[in-house]
């Protein structure tokens, strides 16, 4: 598949959405639905991006510190971006543009200040070291080769992307593999690791909400806002759902280009500006089913697995390591397998360390892909919509390649600490998922139709994600005001 999409003949001029900062768009009908197998993907690769972040990493060390007494706000935390991700997905749903493109519409400089929240936040190469280290546990070699490692796993991704015929085909192939690879140790470590102490100790965590001020009372500002953000995907992450339901061709997306390699793609240099529908008898059994589709591959394949998947790693993480732990950076991960290793066998520690290097090296490859997908398809609806030279694609490349040359460039400056650079990144993506969640209200309540639109108990919900992100936020501001006035 080339990245020309069909691009049906319009049926007049859509008013309903604002064309003063993005050009106009056409009335065409939505495309029927198809069957719910063909469907799955768009999450998977959220689900990817997500377990390398907090699953993996920050809320096993949050444990390792204070142990399982705040698994509510993890709940809080995935159930929050599971309404942020659908509110993401109607409006490409609806109308095949991204997120990132209905803001723009809303005032022009919103595009170009989303290129800096999602490259400011995602440049540091945290994931890739990650994986690096957990490979280093698992193989031995010494910790002065994981920045030359790194920058080969970066230089690998690249070249992967750079020659898949439609990227996003390539991405979901890879992430499906890996996430099932995950998805594999979870069972076996939900059966047979955990034991009866764990799941206690789980179960404590849910009604024990005493012990929560503490908690969060003893973990820095910037750690907990990030592990908020990362409880699921997190930051523009969440946004690029936008960009991979459009490749996917769900509902309106499917009228939308493709990005493709320059090298073995079909290039096409068009806009990326989308449709809309008019709200007739048909066009809106579509949308029901379209939005009844993508809500159900939403809701089980990021917010049931992604919740297992957090309840499953800490609640390893306190059964191996305990709590109280003063292991700083990766440490707690070497000394989980280093636990495993010593009841269950040397082989599972190393399988620990190995799906480790999995899980980060897949949030990796999801990172590069969002960070080129977003800044691509804001040069191409805005400054760059008419250039005939510059396609979506040769935007995303030149994006992902000028990412592993930042990562690198860093690496080899020395700071090479995950947990340090995880932290920088999640903590500023916090605070991005604020600025979004007020926009989503006023994308999908005040421009769309009501019909489509968003009301009811999903209108409370974005509302509370305002809040929610707002609070923490505002913590994080507050608590680095007084370290520089201190």
């Amino acid at each position: 598949m080339s990245e020309a999409s069909e691009r049906p003949g319009g049926t007049g001029v859509a008013t309903e959405l604002p064309s003063k900062y993005v050009a106009a768009v056409e009335y065409t009908d939505l495309p029927e639905p198809i069957p719910m197998k063909r469907v799955i993907g768009p999450s998977v690769l959220l689900l990817a991006g997500a377990i390398g972040s907090g699953e993996y990493v920050l809320w096993p060390y949050i444990t390792s510190q204070v142990g399982l007494t705040l698994v509510w706000l993890v709940l809080v935390g995935i159930g929050t971006q599971y309404f942020l991700n659908m509110e993401i997905e109607r409006y490409t749903l609806a109308t095949g543009e991204t997120a990132v493109t209905g803001f723009t519409r809303l005032w022009r400089h919103w595009g170009s200040l989303f290129i800096v929240m999602t490259i400011v936040p995602w440049a540091w190469p945290g994931w890739a070291t990650g994986g690096t280290t957990t490979l280093s546990f698992a193989l031995g070699f010494s910790a002065d080769a994981i920045p030359y490692v790194t920058i080969g796993v970066l230089l690998l991704i690249g070249a992967v992307l750079t020659v898949s015929p439609v990227v996003y085909q390539t991405v979901e192939k890879i992430q499906f593999f890996m996430v099932g690879l995950i998805i594999l140790f979870m069972i076996y470590a939900i059966v047979a690791l955990l034991g009866v102490e764990g799941y206690a100790e789980l179960g404590r965590g849910f009604v024990e909400i005493g012990e929560i001020p503490g908690s969060i009372s003893s973990i820095g500002a910037a750690t907990l806002l990030g592990a908020i953000a990362f409880a699921g995907a997190g930051g523009t992450l969440n946004l690029v759902q936008s960009n991979w339901v459009r490749d996917k061709g769900l509902a309106m997306g499917s009228r939308l280009p493709k990005v493709v390699s320059p090298i073995t793609g079909e290039e096409v240099a068009a806009p990326t500006t989308g449709y809309f529908f008019r709200r007739d008898e048909a066009n809106m059994r579509r949308w029901n089913a379209w939005w009844k589709l993508a809500d159900r591959e939403q809701f089980v394949t990021f917010f049931v697995v992604g919740a297992i998947a957090l309840f499953t790693f800490m609640t390893l993480t306190y059964v191996t390591v305990g709590t109280g732990t003063a292991a700083q950076d990766f440490d707690f991960i070497r000394l989980e397998g280093e636990a495993l290793q010593g009841t269950q066998g040397a082989w599972l520690g190393t399988v620990f360390w190995l799906i480790g290097t999995v899980v980060l090296y897949s949030t990796n490859l999801a990172v590069l892909d969002m960070v080129g997908r977003v800044t691509a398809d804001v040069l191409k609806t805005g400054p760059l919509a008419n250039n005939d030279k510059w396609s979506e694609s040769r935007l995303y490349f030149v994006t992902v390649w000028a990412e592993i040359l930042f990562g690198s460039v860093i690496l080899l400056s020395g700071l090479d600490q995950p947990l340090v650079l995880l932290v920088i990144a999640s903590s500023l993506n916090g605070l991005v998922m604020f600025i979004y969640s007020c926009l989503l209200i006023q994308l999908n309540r005040g421009t769309l139709p009501r019909e489509i639109g968003l009301k009811g108990a999903r209108l409370v919900a974005i509302m509370w994600a305002v809040l929610f992100y707002g609070f923490f936020s505002a913590v994080l501001v507050w608590d680095q005001a007084q370290l520089l006035v201190g």
